[in-house]
């Protein structure tokens, strides 16, 4: 398969960013410790994924002057793939503090492995703001594929998304479906998928570790 890494801003040689996920994929980090972490990378990676929002300058009182500075001049969409994705939003919330959240249901046949939607809810007044999908794991890429779809009928444009593990199969689906989406990912990962649809490496079924029904 083509190297798809070109295609996903990675943060694989951050230091930090190496040592948590390496806490993530050991068995014996507990749920809590496990939330935390996630909580963690998704902030270092957000300063990043959000780079590019846009600022307007207003007037404050220093302590020695007043100063014309610049603050967020517009708010994000978080858009959490039900129910591992939820572990990334709060990193997101303590950087944009007044963030909109969303909500995609999505569940994976067992036997097809094809993402089911059955919940889809975003916020009034959101189509024109940037919208960020969270999910933890980009494996088949199935899920984050069909929730693009699903926004860009509504009429969402600004889409970008972030997992903390993208394999280069799910990474090859949503370039070649969505070449506008921008991916963030902890880490890519060029190796293939088992036969479950899991990228070996990464931290098991997430949602289950995150909630301990594992």
């Amino acid at each position: 398969m083509e190297d798809y890494s070109k295609y996903v801003v990675s943060f694989d040689s951050h230091p930090l960013v190496a040592h948590k996920l390496s806490k993530l994929r050991d068995i014996n980090t507990g749920s809590k410790e496990f939330g935390e972490i996630i909580t963690e990378l998704t902030m270092i990676m957000g300063y990043e994924v959000l780079k590019d929002l846009k600022t307007k300058t207003i007037t404050i009182d220093a302590p020695l002057c007043k100063m014309d500075v610049p603050v967020l001049a517009q708010t994000i969409t978080i858009v959490p793939i039900l129910r591992a994705g939820l572990g990334m939003v709060d990193g997101l919330k303590r950087l944009v503090p007044n963030a909109k959240v969303g909500y995609i249901g999505m569940y994976r046949d067992q036997e097809s492995l094809k993402p089911v939607p059955y919940y889809f809810k975003m916020p009034e007044n959101a189509l024109d703001l940037p919208t960020i999908i969270v999910d933890p794991a980009l494996a088949t890429g199935g899920s984050i594929e069909e929730s693009i779809r699903l926004l860009k009928e509504q009429g969402y444009k600004k889409i970008k998304v972030m997992a903390l593990f993208a394999s280069n199969v799910g990474v090859k689906l949503i370039h070649d479906n969505h070449p506008d989406v921008e991916i963030y990912a902890a880490t890519y990962i060029p190796t293939g998928l088992n036969e479950q649809g899991f990228i070996v490496t990464a931290a098991g079924d997430i949602g289950d570790r995150l909630n301990g029904t594992y």
